[in-house]
């Protein structure tokens, strides 16, 4: 009794399936004479003949009825009259024989499998447009890179140990670089759904994924060109300080988890100091700005490798001073690191907390001075670019962003 009820289930989610992308290609046959082929009534019965020979249990009869579908498009195809057939119906057509032979099998998975297959079709317009007009190629070849960085290159880098990197996976390093393109990304593309009327904060947030640092010297330089922008320049590059946060959390997370139980009081108070200090500037009136935004690439791929190498550097810096001289040494090591790039010498200390070289408890002096070091490089570079007005205007909130930091930290203590 239960299997026949589970055979009338299916047949009706196959009927179902046939039904719904039936309809959708039905509204796009047209009318008269060149409507094309195959409408609401062929992709019922399509689903039907997929279900029942598979209620059959004849394995040459679903094979038969695949290649009965293949023929049937194929002629449909040959005799279309239209300037650009496409093969889009043709393809639905055997798609929706196999939905209808999944549907006795897994009638869950066949209804999902159809509404997704229905949207695909219904998004046409859409897509096309998204292929054509809106996406950039830049942005393809982008997205393509960030494809392979994760879904070739990761899979094949080797996840081994090794002993002069304080015991560092070189696929954790890798996949702290795709981490770092995938921030980049996604404040790219942020930025481009906002518009460049959102102004510059949002832009200083995208380009703060890539390099806070580099960013305050854009900011400062945009602010020299054009007084009428200091204003949001300052938004801007104090924006970008929210994803020095992010990016610290998120790295320290990937490396060592149980440095983030012990630091995340501190990441807590800093994002919330990087954030109120941003939207003070943010909220201040006459910031927008409706030129193009400073991001002309989804992600800098090449600062990201540098990002990679400056870790493999530091980490086996900090590995050899300390155990030559002790944990002091990691934070001197840190601390010059963090001129560079903050990130890469919190995941060295991340390591070296992984490895067990360190405690937790001796891990956030080392971060903190990396942080203070490179809280001196965004402000000398605001005054490389800006000159010393546009420093002075980004000093309160940096330097109290600063402060918050190491305070929550000696409270902590």
């Amino acid at each position: 009794m239960q299997s026949v009820q589970f055979e009338w289930l299916g047949l009706g989610v196959a009927l179902g399936c046939g039904l719904l992308i039936g309809v959708e290609r039905e509204r796009r046959k047209g009318h008269g004479v060149t409507r094309a082929p195959a409408g609401v009534r062929t992709f019922a019965v399509t689903a039907l003949a997929g279900a029942f020979a598979q209620a059959l249990d004849e394995p040459l009869l679903i094979v038969a009825g695949a290649v009965l579908v293949l023929l049937l498009g194929a002629i449909s195809h040959w005799k279309s009259t239209s300037r650009d057939p496409g093969m889009t119906t043709e393809l639905a057509l055997f798609v929706t024989f196999l939905l209808g032979v999944t549907a006795m099998r897994n009638a869950a998975f066949a209804a999902g499998g159809a509404a997704a297959v229905t949207i695909l079709l219904a998004a046409r317009h859409g897509l096309h447009r998204f292929s054509t007009r809106t996406l950039r190629e830049s942005e393809l070849r982008d997205g393509l890179i960030l494809a392979g960085a994760a879904l070739i290159v990761l899979p094949l880098v080797p996840a081994r140990q090794i002993e002069w990197l304080a015991g560092f996976n070189p696929r954790t390093m890798w996949r702290l670089v795709v981490l770092l393109l995938v921030l980049q990304a996604a404040g790219y593309v942020a930025m481009r759904l906002a518009g460049p009327r959102v102004g510059l904060s949002l832009s200083g947030l995208a380009s703060g994924f890539v390099s806070s640092t580099a960013t305050f010297a854009a900011m400062g330089a945009r602010a020299r060109t054009d007084a009428e922008l200091g204003r949001a320049a300052v938004a801007g590059a104090l924006i970008s300080n929210v994803a020095t946060i992010i990016q610290l959390v998120l790295v320290t997370l990937t490396v060592s988890p149980e440095m983030l139980g012990g630091l995340w009081p501190v990441y807590l108070a800093g994002g919330a100091a990087a954030i109120a200090g941003a939207a003070i500037a943010t909220l201040r009136p006459s910031i927008g700005d409706p030129r193009p935004p400073l991001l002309e690439r989804v992600f800098d791929l090449w600062r990201s490798l540098a990002f990679a190498a400056v870790l493999t550097g530091v980490t086996a810096l900090a590995a050899f001073a300390g155990d030559r001289f002790g944990a002091s040494a990691v934070a001197g090591a840190a601390a010059l690191a963090g001129f560079v790039d903050v990130h890469a010498a919190t995941a060295s200390v991340a390591t070296l907390v992984q490895s067990e070289r360190i405690p937790v408890a001796a891990s956030a002096l080392p971060v903190l001075l990396a942080f203070t070091t490179n809280t001196a490089s965004k402000l000398a570079a605001a005054w490389a670019g800006g000159g010393l007005p546009f420093a002075a205007k980004v000093m309160p909130g940096t330097v109290l962003l600063l402060g918050v930091v190491w305070g929550s930290w000696w409270w902590l203590r």
